[in-house]
């Protein structure tokens, strides 16, 4: 007899956990299933090691900074070694909690490869199991390009499997993951040299955080390499490019996109549809073109970030369990920080898109070396920019470079997701002395 349940998320990452723990919280049988280790990708290879090792890069800036300050601090020395371990005992503590979390809740853990059958029925360890309502979460993997040698380099994933710090890093891509890993590893000590196919880094952000983040990597030591294709790897860690040869690296990072985990789901059992990509795409619910089939996180292509993931699946089970009918998450205006040094933090339009879209756009923008490093040698950039719409200047984007953006942005994407304007920010009494109070005296 097949063990049925109400909801089986494959995937115990944030979408596929969020939406079987409220719909346990609905009284609901659930189980999530899952091949790797619980918490996915953001807690093993994501989000959290991620923050550990940028908190620590953000200590040895400091230490450096001292000095400025008045501070006779030599660095004496650093162990790589015992930042690994303990930034891997904290997702252990993680990990292990979890256990004791789903059990409270009523949560069957199956650990295994989940295939599709049908499209109410999953064999896991060839076992089968049945739910009224599946949801597909199995989060994504970082690409490796496919080219000749490609098997000399890591992904993001091999990097937190690093033994010791290295000398000299060719970091290969431009976009959220190369631009953290390059600056983490520039500030605990590697020399970095980071390598993009477009002509600016970060594409798609606001070209003022583009240029603002090229100007200081720059300044910092990093050695960027626009409009550069990647055609071959050799053995000894040797790049070949459109633009020539690079060598010495001790390591070569791949940091060029994930993939979508979809390809060995099964899917066509159930008949849902893929792109060629391998992503599912899902209505305004969540709903594949099967209507008991869900997918949510990383693997509908959409807004590859855990906070949406975890949304998504809360309302989805508010929505299935919970009467609310019309419960879904508004992609719209979704406040999103590179961990970046300094960190980028970003919501809604950049200057152009919000162009394309209005006809009256009025742009405010300051640009400025932040007080934290005026007495420091190696200064950084803080820069900040408002993108307004209409007559009452709505705020359809805010971009933030600087000492603090992350924690800074939350509190104004509140406002700026309730609809704030431009005079509303300058209403607001600002904060002296602050780098945010910018956003709202600017002028």
């Amino acid at each position: 007899m097949k063990t049925h349940y109400d909801m089986i998320a494959i995937g115990a990452g944030s979408g596929g956990l969020s939406a079987v723990e409220r719909a346990s919280e609905y009284g609901k049988k659930c189980a999530v299933i899952e091949v790797k280790t619980i918490g996915g990708t953001c807690v093993n290879v994501g989000c959290v090691p991620k923050k550990v090792m940028w908190f620590a890069a953000n200590t040895a800036t400091q230490i450096n900074s001292a000095k400025g300050f008045g501070f006779d601090i030599d660095m004496k020395s650093f162990s790589w070694k015992k930042l690994k371990e303990g930034r891997n005992n904290y997702i252990k503590g993680i990990t292990n909690w979890y256990d004791g979390y789903l059990e409270d809740l009523g949560i069957d853990y199956i650990h295994g490869f989940g295939k599709m059958v049908d499209k109410n029925t999953i064999n896991v360890n060839g076992i089968e199991y049945t739910a009224d309502h599946i949801v597909l979460s199995p989060g994504g993997e970082p690409a490796i390009p496919h080219i000749e040698g490609a098997e000399h380099g890591i992904t993001s994933d091999g990097f937190f499997e690093l033994e010791d710090l290295p000398k000299k890093v060719a970091v290969i891509g431009g976009g959220y993951i190369g631009v953290e890993l390059a600056g983490v590893l520039n500030a605990l000590g590697s020399k970095v040299e980071l390598f993009g196919r477009a002509d600016k880094l970060l594409r798609g952000f606001d070209p003022m955080i583009q240029d603002a983040l090229d100007k200081d990597y720059t300044n910092h030591g990093i050695i960027i390499h626009h409009q550069t294709q990647i055609d071959k790897v050799t053995k000894d860690k040797t790049i070949i490019t459109n633009k020539g040869e690079f060598s010495g690296f001790d390591i070569i990072i791949w940091a060029v996109g994930r993939n979508p985990m979809t390809q060995h789901l099964g899917l066509e059992n159930a008949g849902v549809d893929c792109d060629q990509r391998g992503f599912i795409p899902t209505d305004k619910f969540q709903v594949t073109n099967i209507d008991n089939i869900f997918a949510l996180g990383d693997a509908t292509g959409r807004a590859p970030l855990t906070p949406v993931a975890i949304a998504a699946g809360r309302r989805l089970s508010d929505r299935l369990y919970n009467g609310m009918t019309d419960r879904h998450l508004d992609y719209n205006n979704i406040a999103t920080v590179v961990f970046s040094h300094p960190p980028i933090g970003t919501i809604g339009l950049t200057e152009e898109q919000a162009n394309e879209k209005f006809d009256k756009v009025k742009i405010y923008k300051s640009e400025f070396t932040p007080m934290a490093d005026a007495l420091l040698d190696h200064k950084t950039t803080t820069a900040l920019k408002l993108v307004c719409e209409g007559v009452d200047e709505k705020i359809v984007g805010c971009h933030i470079m600087g000492h603090g953006a992350d924690e800074m942005l939350q509190g104004f994407a509140v406002a700026i997701k309730m609809g704030a304007t431009k005079k509303q920010f300058d209403d607001t009494i600002a904060i002296h002395p602050s780098s945010a109070e910018e956003l709202v005296t600017m002028s």
